[in-house]
């Protein structure tokens, strides 16, 4: 059998959008959509939306549409979301509790088996009904989960030194809150989020329309138009 072609990154990022809609519409009892009804919910056009889902094998019945359960499984399976994943978190300021207690993380396969901070004030306190550990305690919690994935959410000036110990820990995946690039060894892949960034994008955009008054701007057509899905905590 010849081995199925590598999904592009860009594809996988919307696939698991594609996932959180079609939870959502499965939740709420839906049996089939079109694909553009899909597309529209995630933001994309049904032509690109088709062209992701064609990664997947043979998933819709023309003028049909897809079935919600079946489209959502096989995505879920695709992204590996049929088994839980363990990941640690380093650095508990406003962001990083914020993120240890969100309880969406757990319904979309991922658990947070440790929190570790540098300061001793934090270190012992619940967060998420979850102990903060001190960073010695890194290399034992990393290797006794398994743990493959790392989030950082510290300062920037330690962001570096802190995927250092991530990764030779052996922790193979890292989301990066930190406003600031990281180095990696190869193999390991990391994701930056920079809010400051997408605030900055937003704030472009809107200069960018022009000055509306309010009464205008509340009966524009956009006003009225849904948002565009981004990847928000859902």
């Amino acid at each position: 059998m010849q081995p199925r072609p590598r999904i592009p990154e860009a594809t996988v990022a919307r696939l698991a959008v594609y996932l959180r809609v079609l939870s959502g519409l499965a939740d709420g009892g839906r049996g089939t959509v079109s694909s553009g009804e899909l597309a529209s919910a995630a933001g994309v056009n049904p032509a690109g939306l088709r062209k992701d889902l064609s990664h997947l094998g043979p998933c819709g019945v023309r003028g049909v549409g897809y079935e919600v359960a079946t489209l959502r499984d096989r995505i879920a399976g695709v992204l590996g979301m049929e088994t839980a994943h363990a990941c640690v978190l380093v650095g508990l300021g406003n962001l990083g509790s914020a993120l240890a207690g969100y309880g969406g993380f757990g319904s979309r396969g991922f658990e947070f088996v440790g929190l570790f901070d540098a300061s001793p004030a934090r270190v012992g306190q619940q967060v998420g009904g979850r102990p903060v550990r001190p960073m010695e305690e890194l290399d034992e919690v990393v290797a006794t989960t398994r743990a493959t994935i790392g989030v950082i959410a510290t300062p920037a000036e330690v962001a570096q030194p802190v995927c250092d110990r991530l990764t030779a820990a052996g922790v193979r995946s890292i989301l990066n809150f930190a406003p600031v690039a990281l180095t990696a060894p190869a193999g390991v892949h990391v994701r930056q989020v920079d809010l400051s960034v997408e605030l900055q994008v937003l704030a472009f955009l809107d200069k960018q329309r022009g000055p509306v008054s309010a009464l205008g701007d509340a009966l524009s057509p956009a006003a009225t138009r849904p948002a565009t899905p981004v990847g928000r905590m859902a």
